[in-house]
C-alpha cells in the first residue's frame, strides 16, 4: 500500500493519532541532521551541550502550557509509559510496608485501567468508582471509596478517551487531596485542548502526550509535582531526573513542545463548531440516534455517536470504503471485539456499544469534509439498517 493517500481522505481518528504538522518537522529536522548528539552534561563537546540545551528547552516550555516548572517535566516515550510511571513508580517508592490503596474510575482509558486491574490481581485494594450516563463521576461514589484509611493513589481521567466528556478535575482532585491520596490524572486528550493550570489544581502527576496534538509519535511527558514520592520503574541510566532511564529523544522532545505551541484558542474553538456541526446535524438527520457523553462539557474535537440498529464495525468498513476514516472507540480498544467499557459504564448495552461511532477532529479537517462525511454515513447507515435483523427487528 502506498504510504500516500489521495486529498480525498477524510481521516476523523485523531483521538488515535494526528499527521505531524510540517512545521513542527521543521522544528524537528535540525536535531536528526545537524545536533544529533547524546544530551548528556558529562559529555563536554559542544554538539552534546546544544543537545542538552534543546531538550530543556523543550522541556519548559511543555511545563509553561501546565503551570508548572520545567523541572516537574519527565519525558517518556508514550502516554502508557507516563501513566505506568505515575502509578507504578508512586508504588514503588511507597515500598511494601505502605500497601496502599487505589481508587480510580470505571471509564478510565486502558492505560491507567489495566495497570489498576493488574494490581487488584496481585491482591491490591482497587476501587472503580462507577459514572453516570453521560460520563460523569459519581461524587458520592467517589467520596465513600476515598474513606477507608491507609495510604492513597487516585487516577481519574481529565477527559474520556471514547466519548469526550471532560470531568472536573479540580473538584475530584481537591476531595482526594483533604484524604490526603497521591493523585494522577490522564490528560492524554486534553493538553492544549482543555485549561489545566497545576498551580491551581491539586493533582501531583499528569500524563500529557504528543501525537494527539500533530506532534511526533514515540514522545510524551508526565508531570511530577516537586517532592511527589515515586521511583523509577525501569532500569538503566540517570536520565530524566533519574526517573526514566534511555537516551533522550531530541527530536521528539523539540517536536512535542513545537506542536503544543501550535495549538491556540482559537483552533479549539474552531474544533468546538465543527464538533456542533457534526453532532447536530446526526442527531437531526439520522433517526434512532444517540449522543454519547455530554452535549457540551466535553473535549472540543469529539463527538460520539450510536446509530442504532448497526454494527460498528461494518459501518467503518463502508465508511473506510468511502474514503472516510474513524474508529469505533479509543485507540487501544479497536482491535477487540469486546463491547465497549465506556458505553456499558454510562448505562449503554452491548448493542448500543457496538453501534457507537467516535469521530475526532483536527486542524486539518473543514466543515464541507463534514458535510460529506454526514451524507455519506446517512446513506450507509439507512443501506446497513434495510439488511440488518437489528434493523427489522428495530422497526418492527
Amino acid at each position: 500500500m502506498s504510504a500516500t493517500r489521495n486529498t480525498d481522505y477524510i481521516y476523523l481518528d485523531n483521538a488515535a493519532a494526528t499527521r505531524l504538522d510540517e512545521r513542527v518537522l521543521e522544528a524537528m529536522k535540525p536535531y536528526f541532521f545537524e545536533t544529533y548528539a547524546v544530551a548528556t552534561s558529562e559529555f563536554a563537546y559542544s554538539m552534546g551541550l546544544e543537545a542538552r540545551e534543546a531538550l530543556e528547552n523543550a522541556r519548559a516550555r511543555l511545563a509553561a502550557k501546565l503551570g508548572a516548572s520545567a523541572e516537574e517535566i519527565v519525558f517518556t516515550s508514550d502516554p502508557t509509559e507516563s501513566s505506568n510511571l505515575a502509578i507504578m513508580g508512586v508504588v514503588r517508592a511507597l515500598g511494601s510496608e505502605k500497601k496502599p490503596r487505589f481508587v480510580t474510575t470505571a471509564i478510565e482509558d486502558f492505560p491507567v485501567l489495566n495497570v489498576f486491574k493488574a494490581l487488584e490481581r496481585s491482591g491490591y485494594d482497587v476501587t472503580f468508582v462507577p459514572v453516570d450516563g453521560d460520563g460523569f463521576v459519581d461524587e458520592d461514589a467517589f467520596a465513600a471509596a476515598l474513606e477507608a484509611p491507609g495510604p492513597l493513589i487516585v487516577s481519574v481521567q481529565h477527559a474520556n478517551q471514547e466519548i469526550g466528556t471532560v470531568q472536573d478535575i479540580a473538584r475530584l482532585a481537591g476531595m482526594a487531596k483533604e484524604r490526603g491520596a497521591i493523585v494522577h490524572t490522564d490528560a492524554t486528550h486534553t493538553f492544549t485542548r482543555v485549561p489545566l493550570d497545576v498551580a491551581t489544581t491539586p493533582v501531583d502527576l499528569v500524563t500529557i502526550a504528543s501525537h494527539t496534538i500533530h506532534g511526533p509519535h514515540g514522545i510524551a511527558a508526565l508531570y511530577v509535582r516537586d517532592g511527589t514520592p515515586i521511583k523509577k520503574i525501569l532500569e538503566g541510566g540517570y536520565q530524566e531526573r533519574n526517573l526514566r532511564p534511555g537516551t533522550e529523544n531530541i527530536p521528539g522532545a523539540v517536536g512535542f513542545a513545537a506542536a503544543a505551541d501550535l495549538v491556540t484558542e482559537e483552533e479549539n474553538a474552531r474544533l468546538r463548531e465543527m464538533r456542533d456541526f457534526l453532532i447536530d446535524r446526526f442527531l437531526a438527520s439520522v433517526p434512532d440516534t444517540v449522543l454519547n457523553g455530554h452535549r457540551t462539557r466535553r473535549i472540543p474535537h469529539n463527538a460520539n455517536i450510536t446509530f442504532r440498529f448497526v454494527e460498528g464495525e461494518s459501518l467503518t468498513l463502508h465508511l473506510d470504503f468511502n474514503r472516510i476514516a474513524v474508529s469505533t472507540g479509543s485507540a487501544c480498544f479497536s482491535k477487540s471485539l469486546e463491547a465497549s467499557h465506556v458505553i456499558l459504564a454510562i448505562g449503554g448495552d452491548h448493542e448500543r456499544a457496538h453501534g457507537s461511532l467516535r469521530f475526532t477532529l483536527s486542524r486539518f479537517n473543514t466543515i464541507e469534509q463534514l458535510q460529506k462525511v454526514v451524507e455519506v454515513t446517512s446513506d450507509v447507515v439507512a443501506r446497513l439498517r434495510e439488511i440488518s435483523p437489528l434493523g427489522k427487528e428495530g422497526r418492527a
